[in-house]
């Protein structure tokens, strides 16, 4: 069954058309490896596009299902080092999940190991320090020799750094090296340099063991910091997904024993029940929901009364009122009373379902803002590289001689030391030289790169979801940003949708209830709200509909049928008079008359004669005036665009607070979409929220799409953002979230930048000749482990900021 909420790919070349497949995907540490993977993904024939999400550790694939099989490419990318597999929601028929671990538990296990090895780190950091007490005149034995900080070393990179190290190799014999790879040659070459000293002494070099030691203890300790600020980060999503429910209670009665529907109404509650997984409802079976628990699937009560809470889905604590025949939906919970459902919906066709899965497509798809960063980040560790080996022929070859009679510093047995008139001497260029070299290696963070956009992503999209707006990802949130034009459609969108008839006016020979059934029975074939009214208007007084035929629909003028041997036609006055209708002077003077009163008006006749006015009348949704007040106060420019006639559209427009400039009345379905057009080509950005069918061009042509949950299909999947709880004030919210999520992106990259622009230079000692400053690769690491720390961290700040 097909998903309004979701996106279907189309594959323009082929029969079949493209699907979309979701990868877990584990092992990346930064943006190259983002990069990699998408590149990886990409490269295989059959991939149309590929987008990687760091925080969600999600790929979400767009592939032609002729050409590549999903396990080939999570095959591909566990062979390079990133263990991948199909996204999974239940076990397979058989009952058995067929190697699947579940992400989540796959988070936990993780998470135990990062804090052992943090501990380890920890214990030999601490040993470290501990050993060169003896440069405050406390001596240790034992703990003071070369001997045992080459062992605290040794530990260190076996232990703890070993992850690290194989990862970050793997990377580079793969040509793909990421930041393990900085950091492990690193920590390689300072211990490799320092065992060199110790087993070869006349050389003079100092051995610096203690440095693996707190460059590994400092980057994990930063990586379990990052990793759990990365899990509050996702934290709205997981309440997302925690609303899904498991579990369902079959009753085993068949759809179809309407024979037994009768008792079910009855005695349900006595009926023995099956507990089955909730994914396993089939559509048409009969499931029992009893007080306190979870709906299971989306479907229809047919046994029983309760109330429900809803507020997961609208918003409203309020419980809502379910007897036979409504509708109820998945996730939310019954309260007061046992009830029968029959199932509509199932599995990943469920609203909660298909609401979890557009917000995890929304998480992958990247504001324009990261292509920039994600350009670099494919480059960013082989700089890195380059630099380092730079800084290292600089220094050993050139640096200490050129810089060797600066005042201020002098370089003696590998520490720096502050001198009013002191000559920078060195016995050995080569460790002054690594050491930087090493710095510049470590102090490089691409993961700050790659976790600015997602983080905030991930924390925005959660919080929308939470607030009922579900926003498809980062380039709408750019898009949001640079708005300065709101465009709603009437019908439906500022009004509640639902007219109702104010006035019915005979002409001819023909009665008030004549005029009326001849509208309705037209109407019948057709589902606009204005039809709508008119046959429950015609259902109000008993009026039967008349044997018709032919029905015909034209989109935004009218509709008409055949109708005792007359074609009868009902729709707007152009169209009429187009069909050769001739309107009188007086009925043209009654319908104006009704339109400044801001009703709409359908002429009504037979064959080529008018034989009736009907006046119908949408109320303007409560919140309508509110929210247009509030965008005109956030700066934009709110317009109306509608199909009605312009007296019905600017009377509505004056209530909701919308100059009458600013109304576009009377613009035909394919003509909305132009209007939108000329808007851009003046250079307005522009949002079009709509409803209806009609408004899908329009929808599509805009620079931000949002609809209501309640429209049509067509909208939806038209939309950019989607108002899960059907209120218009949910528009402003939307573009508040969108803003403050961009903001948040914008101040995390500059951060990223800057950080490394800044950063780099400093460990590459561009401080030391002036200034005297220069960094150990350990105190390098714990730099960079704030730095990403920093990005995620600020991206939390906008739940507080968006809730305040």
């Amino acid at each position: 069954m097909h998903s309004p909420l979701l996106d279907t790919a189309p594959n323009t070349t082929q029969d079949t058309p493209n699907l979309t497949i979701a990868l877990d995907v584990g092992g990346m540490k930064c943006a190259g490896c983002v990069k990699a993977v998408e590149s990886q993904l990409t490269q295989q024939a059959g991939v149309v596009s590929a987008a990687v999400n760091l925080v969600t550790e999600v790929a979400m694939v767009e592939y032609c299902p002729e050409a590549v099989n999903p396990t080939d490419l999570a095959h591909r990318l566990t062979e390079i080092g990133f263990p991948t597999q199909l996204r999974q929601t239940s076990a397979d028929p058989d009952g058995e999940t067929s190697g699947y671990v579940d992400p989540t538990e796959r988070h936990r296990q993780e998470a135990r190991t990062q804090l052992w090895r943090v501990a380890i780190a920890s214990i030999l950091l601490v040993l470290s320090g501990i050993g060169h007490l003896d440069h405050f005149g406390w001596h240790v034995p034992g703990l003071s020799s070369i001997e045992f900080h080459w062992g605290l070393a040794t530990l260190a990179l076996i232990g703890p750094g070993r992850s690290i190290l194989v990862d970050g190799w793997r990377g580079l014999r793969h040509n793909i090296p990421n930041m393990n790879s900085l950091i492990g040659l690193g920590a390689i070459t300072a211990y490799t340099t320092s065992v060199v000293a110790l087993l070869v002494p006349q050389l003079g070099w100092e051995c610096f063991f203690d440095e693996p030691v707190m460059l590994l203890g400092f980057i994990l300790l930063g990586r379990t910091l990052e990793q759990q600020a990365r899990t509050r980060a996702a934290a709205a999503m997981q309440s997302l997904i925690a609303l899904k429910p498991t579990l369902a209670r079959l009753i085993p009665i068949q759809e179809g024993s309407e024979a037994a529907q009768p008792a079910l109404a009855t005695n349900f509650t006595t009926l023995a029940s099956v507990e089955i997984l909730a994914e396993k409802v089939k559509v048409g079976e009969w499931l029992q929901v009893l007080p306190g628990e979870k709906i299971p699937v989306d479907g229809q009560v047919i046994a029983g009364q309760t109330t429900v809470d809803e507020a997961m889905l609208t918003g409203e604590s309020v419980p809502v009122a379910k007897q036979t025949g409504d509708v109820i939906t998945a996730g939310t919970l019954n309260q007061t009373g046992a009830i029968a459902i029959r199932a509509t919906r199932t599995g990943k066709d469920t609203t909660i379902a298909q609401i979890i899965a557009l917000v995890e497509a929304a998480q992958t798809r990247k504001a324009p803002i990261q292509r920039l960063a994600d350009t670099i980040a494919g480059y960013f560790t082989y700089g890195v590289m380059a630099i380092a080996l730079l800084t290292f022929l600089f220094w050993y070859f050139m640096g200490i001689p050129l810089f060797g009679d600066v005042p201020g510093v002098m370089l003696q047995s590998g520490h720096l030391m502050h001198a009013s008139h002191a000559v920078m001497t060195h016995p050995s260029p080569l460790l002054l030289s690594l050491k930087l070299a090493i710095a510049v290696l470590v102090i490089a963070c691409p993961c700050a790169l790659g976790l600015a956009t997602p983080t905030a992503i991930l924390v925005g999209c959660g919080v929308g979801a939470e607030q009922g707006l579900l926003i498809r990802g980062g380039d709408v949130l750019e898009k949001v940003h640079r708005l300065q034009t709101v465009v709603f459609d009437k019908t439906g969108t500022l009004t509640t949708g639902h007219p109702v008839i104010t006035d019915c006016l005979p002409l001819a020979d023909l009665s008030t209830a004549s005029v009326l059934q001849l509208a309705a029975t037209v109407e019948s074939g057709t589902r606009h709200p204005l039809a709508e009214a008119i046959r429950q208007g015609a259902q109000q007084q008993e009026l039967l509909l008349l044997p018709a035929q032919n029905f015909q629909t034209e989109s935004g003028q009218g509709a008409l049928a055949q109708v005792e041997g007359y074609v009868v036609r009902v729709g707007t006055s152009d169209w009429l008079v187009q069909s050769g209708v001739s309107i009188p002077n007086a009925a043209q003077a009654q319908a104006i008359a009704l339109s400044n009163m801001g009703k709409t008006v359908c002429y009504v006749a037979k064959d080529t004669t008018l034989v009736g006015l009907i006046a119908v009348q949408d109320t303007l949704r409560p919140d309508a005036s509110a929210t247009v007040h509030h965008l005109q106060k956030m700066g934009l420019r709110v317009m109306m665009l509608t199909g009605d006639q312009p007296a019905v559209a600017a009377a509505i427009a004056q209530r909701a607070g919308i100059s009458a400039q600013d109304v576009f009345a009377g613009v035909r379905p394919e003509a909305k979409a132009a209007t939108i057009s000329q808007l851009q080509q003046q250079g307005v950005k522009v949002a079009m929220i709509g409803d209806g069918i009609n408004d899908a061009p329009a929808l599509a042509q805009a620079d931000v799409s949002i609809s209501l949950h309640s429209s049509t299909a067509v909208a939806i999947e038209t939309a950019e953002i989607v108002l899960m709880r059907d209120r218009l004030q949910d528009v402003v919210q939307a573009i508040r979230l969108s803003r403050a999520t961009f903001n948040t992106i914008r101040q995390n990259l500059f951060w990223a930048f800057a950080y490394n622009i800044v950063g780099i230079p400093v460990a590459a000692g561009v401080l030391l000749p002036t200034l005297g400053i220069v960094l150990s690769p350990a105190v390098a690491g714990a730099i960079m482990a704030f730095s990403s720390v920093s990005v995620v961290t600020n991206s939390l700040f906008l739940r507080r900021m968006v809730k305040d």
